[in-house]
């Protein structure tokens, strides 16, 4: 359950979207509550961490731009996750494109932030001409147009991840 001045915060941030966004948002705001992540600003944005392990599951903002106005985008920690959908693996492949600095260092030993075993925890993805990259599995990897489609795919990711956190990092 959200307190009233979390929940005060969750409703000024929604309060710039129109009805089709808002209820999205909302749905995704009470399931990362009922797992136990509370929402806290963060600059322009809003974060939800669990007070158990203090690990980021997911972000909120929004993204000011002259053509397309202020968007909203929402972010999701899913390493731990496997065998989600093409769309999410799409996602996971052009963030390890975007990002080829945070390849996964643990996986060589090289990092200790997280706990478990190292292929259990990064993002990996095999592209079309075989290569085999695992990034960091500690950020939270936006998902762009979030749409009612991807709410169910969505929580089962955030229940998963956040089974894994409990397990491993509280």
């Amino acid at each position: 359950m959200l307190t009233k001045r979390q929940e005060e915060l969750v409703n000024l941030y929604l309060s710039q979207f129109g009805d089709e966004v808002r209820p999205l948002y909302m749905d995704i705001i009470a399931h990362l509550s009922e797992q136990g992540y509370s929402p806290k600003k963060q600059g322009s944005s809003i974060t939800f961490k669990h007070d158990m392990h203090n690990k980021q599951m997911a972000k909120m903002g929004t993204n000011a731009g002259k053509k397309r106005g202020v968007t909203p985008f929402f972010s999701l920690r899913f390493s731990a996750c496997r065998g989600y959908s093409q769309r999410f693996a799409d996602i996971v492949s052009a963030y390890i494109t975007k990002y080829p600095t945070r390849a996964a260092q643990c996986v060589n030993g090289g990092c200790g932030y997280c706990r478990g075993e190292a292929e259990t925890h990064v993002y990996t993805h095999t592209f079309p001409d075989g290569e085999h990259r695992a990034h960091c599995g500690a950020y939270a990897v936006e998902i762009p147009g979030v749409t009612t489609d991807d709410i169910e795919e969505i929580k089962a990711l955030i229940r998963d991840e956040h089974e894994y956190l409990m397990k491993h990092e509280a």
